[in-house]
């Protein structure tokens, strides 16, 4: 067994090992491949992409991110509620949110704290709930306030994650994202290897040792781990990762998300001049978001729509025809639509099921987490460094995210390589000429209208003004008489 295992290992050296063939971690092998770094991706599933994966009330249409808000009263109460959020966002290093003044006294709070705290009305309550399960598929209360106010400022503030337009969710790709994988992976040919699921990392000698699920053994001068925390469980290392390291990984589930794919004869929401982005504020909906997905040439009418936090979990325990059943007929009540209960064609996808991701979009961090854990998240363990969208520092939790945290990574090893400074490791990337981020600018009434409490207290002192007033006047004229 030794001797086998020895011919085994010396068969297999490598410069690198990427853990996980997700963006991320084909982003950093790409990097380092053009760097002439002898490099090797293991991936545990059949397939590259990670968590891309490409398969073919009352309703008023609106413009802009936000549903518009006719009550003057409400209307005062969200203006305030995204003025807050990124006011706060400001005070928050993109790189650092540890080290935030408030750091501590916001991670104790979780979301559902802060918008109780912020919020007037129910109706801003209920929306801003509704956006913290959007942006992070979990639940306000499951989330710290400190973390969430963070993924909200890299992402660019409360109004760049959730536009679509000059926003987060503007693009999208012809042929479906899982394009980005496949590509790098043919560029990268046999350095990457599927059904390859990594158990043990032994890092206690001069080389690292890897053994895969299928007891294959290869040998390394470095490894990049480029899976979702949580699932560095799965793989037994030697020595064992530090107590910060450990319990970090133990700490940030992920989110839950069922990403489901409606298909129909035509595009008949566009009949009616409707996007087919609709955001839908009624608990009993199983749909909370959905977007119109409509191939360019208009070819493939569909609406993707998103089940999300404690619905996915709930619903996931129904039979996929009961679900399809639950969206057509929320789709003809929303849509107004006969048509929106004859699809011909529908698929879904549960990321809670998938058990090397273990979720989607992204793992969150619950109170507390982020100020006494957080810091270890991009600190190399002896000769492993971290990759993987939630280690980025701007559109973490998303596509780029991850290509930002892969790329560092592999600067990172490329500089313990000796093949790159140590000061081109955090190099920030142009501005991407094809899609530009305009500039996200506020109107004047935005900037500065008062909140409900403002607005009360506004009324409160013209109110006593009044009445000193009045009796001023009626003691003057008592006086005289």
């Amino acid at each position: 067994m030794a001797n086998r295992e020895k011919s085994s290992v010396e068969g297999h050296m490598f410069d690198v090992v990427v853990i996980g063939g997700g963006i991320s971690g084909l982003s950093a092998a790409k990097l380092l491949a053009e760097h002439e770094a002898n490099v090797l991706v293991l991936e545990a599933r059949d397939r590259v992409g990670g968590r891309t994966y490409t398969v073919r009330g009352r309703t008023y249409p609106f413009r802009g991110a936000f549903p518009p808000v006719w009550n003057p009263i409400a209307y005062l109460d969200y203006n305030n509620l995204w003025r807050t959020m990124d006011n706060m966002g400001k005070e928050i290093p993109a790189d650092a949110p540890w080290d935030a003044p408030h750091a501590e006294e916001w991670d104790r709070m979780t979301m559902k704290d802060l918008i109780d705290k912020i919020c007037w009305t129910n109706t801003a309550k209920q929306f801003a709930s509704l956006f913290v399960n959007i942006n992070v598929t979990s639940e306000p209360h499951e989330v710290s306030a400190l973390w969430f106010l963070w993924y909200v400022k890299q992402c660019g503030g409360t109004t760049r994650i959730f536009s679509i337009t000059n926003g987060g969710q503007e693009r999208k790709f012809v042929g479906g994202s899982g394009q980005v994988s496949e590509r790098i992976t043919n560029l990268l040919g046999d350095k990457v290897k599927l059904r390859h699921p990594v158990t043990f990392v032994d890092q206690s000698g001069e080389n690292i040792i890897i053994e895969t699920l299928n007891h294959e053994i290869y040998k390394c001068r470095y490894v990049i781990s480029a899976i979702p925390p949580t699932l560095t469980a799965k793989i037994h290392f030697r020595p064992e990762l530090p107590t910060e390291r450990n319990q970090l990984i133990q700490r940030v589930p992920m989110g839950a998300v069922i990403k489901c794919m409606m298909y129909y004869k035509e595009a008949f929401w566009r009949k009616k001049d409707y996007c087919g982005c609709m955001i839908i504020e009624d608990e009993e909906a199983p749909i909370s978001i959905t977007l119109d997905d409509t191939k360019p040439d208009g070819s493939l009418p569909a609406i993707m729509g998103f089940i999300l936090a404690r619905k996915a979990v709930q619903l996931s325990k129904l039979h996929e025809d009961i679900r399809k059943r639950k969206i057509c007929e929320l789709y003809s009540k929303v849509l107004e639509s006969e048509e929106a209960l004859h699809p011909v064609h529908y698929e879904e996808k549960n990321w809670c099921e998938e058990q090397y991701s273990g979720g989607c979009y992204t793992a969150y961090f619950p109170p507390g987490i982020m100020t006494q854990y957080g810091r270890v998240i991009r600190q190399p363990v002896g000769k492993i460094y971290f990759a993987g969208t939630e280690t980025a520092t701007h559109w973490s939790g998303y596509m780029e995210g991850a290509v930002e945290a892969g790329e560092r990574a592999a600067r990172q090893v490329l500089n313990a390589l000796g093949r790159l400074p140590k000061q081109d490791i955090c190099i920030q990337e142009p501005e991407s000429e094809d899609v530009p981020a305009f500039e996200i600018t506020h109107t004047f009434w935005e900037r500065n209208l008062p909140s409900v409490s403002g607005l009360l207290k506004i009324v409160g002192f013209s109110t006593s003004v009044t009445a000193l007033c009045f009796l001023a006047c009626k003691f003057r004229l008592l006086t005289r008489s």
